[in-house]
C-alpha cells in the first residue's frame, strides 16, 4: 500500500528537477542566440551590406581564390619531362613550379604572406610557452566546467558537449600523408642533387651565387633575418620577371650579343696569335736543325775520311803483262864461271864495266 493520503501533495525528486532545469536553461540559452542571429541578419544594415557591392566583391575574390587553391592542387602530377638520369620526377617539381611562377597569383601571395607571418612568429612570439598555456587553460576550463555542472545540476557540462564518437585518423589518411611526405623529401634530395651535378646550369649558378652571399651575410644577418630574405627571393625573383619580362628579355639578348661579339673577338686575336707561334716556333726550329746538322756534319769530318767511290774501269782486251815488264834478254855468250879467288877479287875492286842483269 502506498503511505500517500488524499491530503498529501507528491514532490518532484530533486534529480528530476535539476535535469529538466538544465535541459529549460540550454533551451533558453539557444533560442535567445537564434533569435539574436536572425534579428542582425535581417538588419537592413546587415543586408545592405551582405547583399551591397563590397559583399558581392568579396563573394567573388573568394571564388577566385578557392579556383585558385583547386588549380594549384591540381597542377601536383609527375611531370612529363623526366630528369638528366631518365627517371621520373616528384609531383611536388610540379607543384613548386606552379606555385613560384605565379600562374596562380592569389595563392601564391597567401603562401607567401604565410610564410613570412610563420618567420616573424617564430622570430617574436614564443610559441612553445603560448602552447603549453593553452593547454592548461584549456584543461583548467573543462575540468571546472564539468566540475560545477556535476555539483550544481548533478550533471557536468563538458560531458553534455562530448561527442558521441572521439575522433579517429583513418588508415587512408595516414597512408596518403605518408606517401605526400616521402614525396616531398624526394624532391628536394632530388632537385639538390640536380643543382650539384649542374643538370640546369642557370640554376646551379643561381644557387652558388646564394650560398656565396648567404656565407658572409651570416656572419651580420641573424638566421631569421637571412631566412626571410631567402624566401622573398624565392618567391618575389620570379613575379618581378613575369611582369616585366619584356624588357628584362630585351637587356638579356643585348647583353648575349655583347658576350658573343667579345667572345668572337677573342677567338680570333686568339686563334692569330697561335698562327703567329706556330709559324715563328717552325721557322725557329728549322734554323737549330740545319744548325744542329751543320754541326754533326763538320764533327763527323773531323773524325773519319771522306770515303769516296772508285770509279769501274773498263775492260779491254789488253794482255795482263807488257815486254818492258821483264828485263832485256842476253845478247853476248854464257862465260865461264870464275873462280873464287877472282870472285873475291872482283868484289874489292868494282869492275867500270856494267854489269849484266843476269851474272855469267
Amino acid at each position: 500500500m502506498s503511505d500517500l493520503t488524499a491530503n498529501d501533495t507528491p514532490v518532484p525528486s530533486i534529480e528530476t528537477k535539476s535535469g529538466s532545469g538544465l535541459e529549460n536553461a540550454k533551451n533558453t540559452v539557444v533560442n535567445n542566440a537564434s533569435a539574436a542571429a536572425n534579428a542582425v541578419k535581417n538588419h537592413p544594415i546587415t543586408q545592405s551590406v551582405t547583399n551591397g557591392p563590397v559583399a558581392e566583391n568579396i563573394k567573388d575574390q573568394h571564388a577566385k581564390t578557392t579556383s585558385e587553391f583547386s588549380n594549384l592542387a591540381a597542377s601536383r602530377t609527375t611531370p612529363a619531362t623526366p630528369a638528366a638520369t631518365g627517371q621520373q620526377l616528384t609531383p611536388y617539381h610540379s607543384f613548386f613550379t606552379s606555385l613560384l611562377s605565379w600562374n596562380n597569383p592569389r595563392a601564391s601571395a597567401i603562401a607567401y604572406l604565410s610564410v613570412v607571418l610563420f618567420i616573424f612568429a617564430a622570430r617574436y612570439l614564443d610559441v612553445l610557452r603560448y602552447a603549453m598555456k593553452l593547454t592548461w587553460v584549456t584543461l583548467a576550463i573543462t575540468v571546472a566546467a564539468e566540475v560545477t555542472g556535476k555539483v550544481l545540476f548533478s550533471t557536468g557540462f563538458t560531458s553534455q558537449i562530448r561527442p558521441k564518437k572521439y575522433y579517429t585518423v583513418s588508415k587512408a589518411t595516414l597512408d596518403s600523408f605518408m606517401g605526400d611526405l616521402t614525396e616531398i623529401i624526394n624532391f628536394f634530395v632530388i632537385e639538390s642533387q640536380r643543382i650539384v651535378f649542374a643538370e640546369n646550369v642557370f640554376a646551379s649558378a643561381a644557387a652558388f651565387v646564394g650560398a656565396f652571399l648567404s656565407y658572409y651575410l651570416i656572419k651580420i644577418v641573424p638566421f631569421w633575418g637571412l631566412t626571410l630574405i631567402s624566401t622573398s627571393v624565392l618567391f618575389l625573383s620570379p613575379l618581378i620577371y613575369k611582369t616585366n619580362q619584356e624588357l628584362i628579355d630585351h637587356h638579356l639578348k643585348n647583353a648575349s650579343n655583347m658576350i658573343n661579339q667579345q667572345t668572337e673577338q677573342v677567338k680570333q686575336l686568339a686563334s692569330h696569335h697561335a698562327a703567329r707561334a706556330t709559324e715563328t716556333t717552325k721557322q725557329y726550329v728549322g734554323e737549330y736543325s740545319a744548325k744542329a746538322q751543320e754541326m754533326i756534319g763538320s764533327r763527323s769530318r773531323s773524325v773519319s775520311p771522306t770515303i769516296t767511290k772508285a770509279e769501274p774501269t773498263k775492260k779491254e782486251n789488253v794482255p795482263a803483262y807488257k815486254s818492258e815488264d821483264f828485263p832485256a834478254a842476253p845478247k853476248e855468250e854464257f862465260k865461264s864461271v870464275p873462280t873464287t879467288e877472282s870472285a873475291a877479287e872482283g868484289l874489292r875492286e868494282p869492275s867500270s864495266e856494267e854489269e849484266p842483269l843476269i851474272a855469267t
